[in-house]
């Protein structure tokens, strides 16, 4: 199965292709998906399983493979990848598996392949856990919204995230929907020969600042940026200036 996914512009323009949060669907892309189509890419935004329109699986699936898949439909060869957070970590796992498809990488408070949680996302999880356990969907999406948006976020941008987050409750919450998921790939980071770009959040939990610095420093050909403005969803919290970012980054990793 191909996940569900939008595709704009030309088809021989430069490829692009946005991972989103495990917190959201494709949907919080849409501040950059105009830009970055105007901008001269063929941009590809993509659901991971049980997120936004994409179902559960029916066979056995990793999301690093489905990313693969999808760009193989779409006959695509190499891509830059953008990914937030979850999202990053997918993209640093194609990349570590598959380096030669990936010509960039721009990671937003991106996980890690193999991370350990800290305190701070313990404490989040047994939190989230005890809302979900009584079946408190709602208030569980908001403690979401609450958590990964910095000080800068719009009340609309919370509200966005915790629809995003609560649908995806629901999907990865039904009988048996991981049961097809696969255990996710090993990845040896100092594989992936991209140019990266990794930025944390000044005001992101510290358990991801620390995965953030540790994931930059073992690439072999990465810079750390940290916004001192953000939360964990910067392109949500100041979406213009993330997707300045975006473009000026991609300009440089073209030139070279």
């Amino acid at each position: 199965m191909i996940i569900s996914h939008d595709v704009d512009g030309r088809e021989n323009a430069p490829a692009l292709v946005l991972l989103h949060s495990s917190v959201c669907d494709r949907r919080m892309w849409e501040p950059q998906w105009k830009p970055l189509v105007e901008a001269g890419y063929r941009v590809v935004r993509a659901d991971f399983r049980t997120c936004g329109e994409s179902p559960a699986g029916t066979a056995p699936y990793s999301d690093v493979g489905d990313v693969l898949d999808l760009l193989d439909h779409l006959g695509i060869g190499r891509a830059a990848l953008v990914g937030s957070s979850y999202g990053g970590r997918v993209a640093l796992g194609v990349a570590g598996l598959r380096p030669e498809r990936v010509s960039a990488l721009a990671l937003l408070c991106p996980g890690r392949p193999g991370q350990v949680a800290g305190p701070e996302m313990r404490a989040f999880g047994a939190a989230e856990d005890e809302l979900l356990e009584a079946g408190d969907l709602d208030g569980a999406a908001a403690l979401n919204a609450r958590t990964w948006l910095g000080p800068d976020a719009t009340e609309e941008a919370a509200e966005l995230v915790a629809r995003m987050q609560r649908g995806n409750f629901v999907a990865g919450l039904a009988e048996g929907a991981g049961e097809f998921e696969l255990p996710e790939p090993e990845v040896e980071l100092s594989a992936v020969t991209a140019p990266a770009l990794v930025v944390s959040g000044a005001h992101d939990l510290p358990d991801f600042r620390r995965i953030v610095a540790e994931a930059a420093a073992a690439l072999p050909n990465a810079r750390l940026l940290e916004l001192p403005w953000a939360g964990h969803l910067p392109s949500l919290e100041r979406p213009e200036e993330v997707t300045a970012l975006l473009l000026d980054f991609l300009a440089d990793t073209a030139a070279v």
